[in-house]
């Protein structure tokens, strides 16, 4: 997608509030894989990825804004947590994995936008095959004999879904379930070991005409697509535009350098993970990939450990800082009426399913983030989680009043303070307890 750095932000504004600094970091970064694809294969080479560190207190926006990012251009993005590779006394999840999830995530992307394609066409084939089968179960209950106006008749009936409900037995692909031979080394599926020489194995089973629909039209599309080109395409795709967002990142930094036990496991995760950000060839199950160019984010809270607790040369790798900072009230404020994913909007679409017509006063509003605000500075900041909480606890009473019955809730400041004034002021005392 051919957006400028602004476009990208302004995109971003309409799902996180404020971290101007790290939404600027993040499309400058996609904007510069966009330019990259337009020099010739010799500049594309000698060019890398400038991976990011985000730095800041949970809830604040992290990970959204990755994720965010990968949605905007259609780039595989996998989210993974540095601490899975940490348990004591075991190696934890093989980093690689993070890789295969990535080219994973790739080839389900590319089967998606194949299986459109040719959705019509498999559509077609599995429509007249459904017919056939009613004409045949029409023949075999009325003894008709089946000719044009019968299979035009039949054929009309499963257009309007007049036979979505009605069971018939079809043939079906068996495919057995894939198994974990060991925690963290991937699965294997025991049928797709000679699935290229032998035959597949079919099963009969009987579902509703609706079941079968969606089945057969899956395998039918499975046929039409070239899977070969498909692995070919997500390899490409996972190595050119692949985002990696590693979570915790803070977790496996050596605190303020001391040496010793757990601080050895963690300097050894972070020496793991150094080749895959470096550039390494990785094999998968869909061929080899290089990791050189893929983008890699970090975030974490770095509240023990510090930036520079992490491994020279692993912090070489990430050569952009971004700090995101604590949400203000006006933040809080910002979020609770900007996004189109509003907290808000939810809980009035969420009740309006029981005929609840939910309205939120902007006095309401206000007090609803000033008690945000206080909750986070006085306990731990969990950023605008803590909205979450708060609005669980004040709509609790509405939520399980909520008969069916159409009528109107205006949530107003007098309803709030009744609601949360009293754990306000709790949160408030705390202030002068040591």
């Amino acid at each position: 997608m051919d957006l400028s750095p602004k476009q990208i932000v302004t995109e971003l504004d309409k799902y996180i509030i404020g971290q101007t600094e790290a939404k600027k970091s993040v499309a400058i970064a996609l904007r510069n894989r966009y330019r990259r694809s337009k020099l010739t294969l010799a500049e594309m080479e000698e060019i890398t990825p400038k991976n990011i560190i985000m730095k800041g207190p949970t809830g604040v926006g992290k990970t959204e804004i990755a994720r965010r990012l990968a949605k905007l251009v259609g780039a595989p993005f996998v989210k993974i947590e540095a601490t899975k590779y940490t348990e004591v006394g075991y190696v934890g999840r093989d980093v690689e994995s993070m890789i295969r999830d990535l080219v994973e995530c790739a080839v389900r992307l590319v089967k998606e936008e194949r299986f459109k394609k040719v959705m019509e066409k498999a559509t077609s084939i599995v429509d007249d095959r459904l017919v056939s089968v009613l004409m045949e179960v029409r023949k075999m209950e009325k003894g008709e004999t089946p000719d044009n106006i019968f299979r035009q008749n039949i054929l009309n009936g499963y257009k309007n879904g007049y036979y979505d409900n009605e069971m018939i037995e079809i043939e079906i692909v068996d495919n057995p379930k894939p198994m974990e031979i060991m925690p963290g080394a991937g699965e294997i599926s025991i049928g797709s070991i000679f699935g290229d020489f032998m035959p597949k194995k079919k099963k009969k089973r009987k579902l509703s005409v609706k079941e079968a629909r969606k089945i057969l039209t899956e395998e039918e599309a499975d046929k039409l697509i070239d899977k070969d080109s498909v692995n070919e395409e997500a390899i490409r795709r996972a190595e050119q535009e692949g985002i990696i967002f590693i979570d915790e990142i803070d977790k496996i930094g050596s605190k303020g350098g001391k040496g010793g036990g757990q601080d050895v496991s963690r300097e050894g995760v972070q020496r793991d993970i150094l080749p895959i950000v470096e550039g390494c060839t990785v094999m998968t199950k869909y061929g080899a990939i290089k990791t050189d160019y893929i983008l890699f984010i970090a975030a974490g809270a770095f509240h023990v450990s510090k930036v520079s607790d992490l491994i020279p040369e692993l912090q070489g790798r990430f050569p952009i800082l971004v700090e995101l900072h604590s949400l203000t009230k006006k933040d809080f404020v910002e979020i609770l009426t900007t996004p189109r994913n509003a907290i808000t909007l939810q809980y009035a679409t969420l009740l309006g399913v029981d005929g609840v017509d939910l309205k939120f006063t902007d006095e309401a509003i206000e007090e609803i983030a000033g008690i945000a605000e206080v909750m986070n500075q006085t306990s731990e900041d969990i950023g605008a989680r803590r909205l979450h909480t708060v609005m669980e606890n004040l709509l609790e009473d509405v939520s399980f009043n909520a008969d069916g019955e159409q009528k109107e809730v205006v949530i107003d400041k007098k309803f709030v303070m009744e609601k949360l004034g009293v754990e306000k002021k709790s949160k408030d005392l705390k202030k002068y307890i040591l």
